[in-house]
């Protein structure tokens, strides 16, 4: 349990880590345009990237750095492509909103609301009828719930019983903590999100994203599910925002995190404070196990430290990778390199 518990720990904070250095360098003007982060909801990416195999697809949205990183990306390579350098992914050209790695089954970013639902429903059924044992995972936010690529994709996934797991991350804000310029969350008359795939017959449930165990017992279940039924479930993973993430811009608010904060320090920000000890999943768990004797505090900063080396290493590799060259702005853009 120790090594295990010490590789979820590692994961974790290497997403952590990550999005803090993606803010750092945004606030630096390192590149241009928005980016989402995927701060407190690690666990997730991670409990469920530790069921899939080789031959399994993944499908995400514009916060997709988590499940790029727990699926095995490289973040030097990661970051080089958000800033726009030839040592990226996709030679910088497809920053952040289109970020994919063919080569670990996540063949497309959509930075379209519920844009990849359609894409990861029609993946899973062409799995089907290669006759492949590979499943689909589609993640996706609330805000998809509004769209009607939506409502087609689950449909036809229930009809066609096909081998997808739903993943919506709901982290919407409560109206009450909404302010004017932030950005709204979904809008659905349903009491609750899983009525709406449990009325097209798909299984659904739901659960606490800051609890990564409940996290790895429902994604070792279900992802079991899809791969021995081939058909569709639906799963809910109710996230609070983390505060530097409820602003149009991520921002961090109390610096990086300390692994401090999971025991008796805690930072100054009140609201932030609160999120910590109630919605943190990395922090949180790491208290759990530490509590439990199946972690020490000394191991996980030794972790912690090499991560924060190789997020620094990522760091150098990105900004003192090349630029592209001009000549290479139709390559990969049309049939064999050049306009029909």
């Amino acid at each position: 349990m120790a090594n295990s518990a010490t590789r979820r720990i590692e994961s974790m904070l290497r997403i952590r880590r990550f999005e803090e250095q993606l803010v750092r360098l945004s606030q630096a003007g390192a590149f241009p345009g928005h980016y989402h982060v995927y701060i407190g909801q690690e666990a997730t990416a991670v409990t469920v990237c530790e069921n899939l195999t080789r031959e399994d697809m993944i499908f995400t949205t514009w916060r997709n750095h988590g499940h790029l990183l727990a699926r095995g990306a490289r973040p030097d390579r990661m970051l080089a492509e958000i800033l726009g350098r030839a040592g990226g992914y996709a030679g910088g050209k497809s920053g952040t909103l289109h970020l994919s790695v063919m080569e670990l089954g996540m063949p497309a970013t959509s930075a379209m609301v519920g844009g990849a639902l359609p894409l990861a429903t029609g993946a899973a059924l062409g799995l089907k009828q290669q006759g492949s044992s590979g499943i689909v995972v589609a993640f996706f936010g609330d805000a998809a719930l509004d769209e009607g690529a939506f409502y087609e994709a689950i449909n036809l996934a229930a009809v066609w019983k096909v081998p997808i797991l739903y993943v919506c991350e709901n982290n919407s804000i409560p109206p009450e903590k909404r302010k004017r310029g932030q950005f709204p969350s979904s809008t659905l008359a349903a009491a609750q999100l899983v009525d709406v795939p449990r009325a097209l017959q798909i299984q659904s449930e739901v659960v606490d994203g800051a609890d990564a165990d409940s996290l790895s017992e429902c994604f070792r279940r279900l992802v079991a599910e899809v791969r021995a039924t081939g058909s569709p479930r639906f799963v809910e993973v109710r996230c609070t925002r983390w505060p530097g993430n409820v602003l149009v811009w991520p921002d961090l608010p109390c610096g990086e995190s300390s692994l401090d904060w999971a025991f008796a320090s805690k930072p100054e920000l009140p609201e932030l404070a609160a999120w910590v000890q109630t919605s943190d999943p990395l922090l949180l768990y790491l208290r759990r196990l530490v509590d439990a004797g199946q972690l020490s505090r000394e191991v996980a900063a030794a972790t912690d430290a090499r991560v924060r080396e190789e997020m620094a290493a990522a760091v150098r590799f990105a900004e003192t990778s090349p630029w592209p060259d001009a000549a290479e702005a139709t390559t990969d853009v049309f049939a064999q390199g050049s306009r029909p």
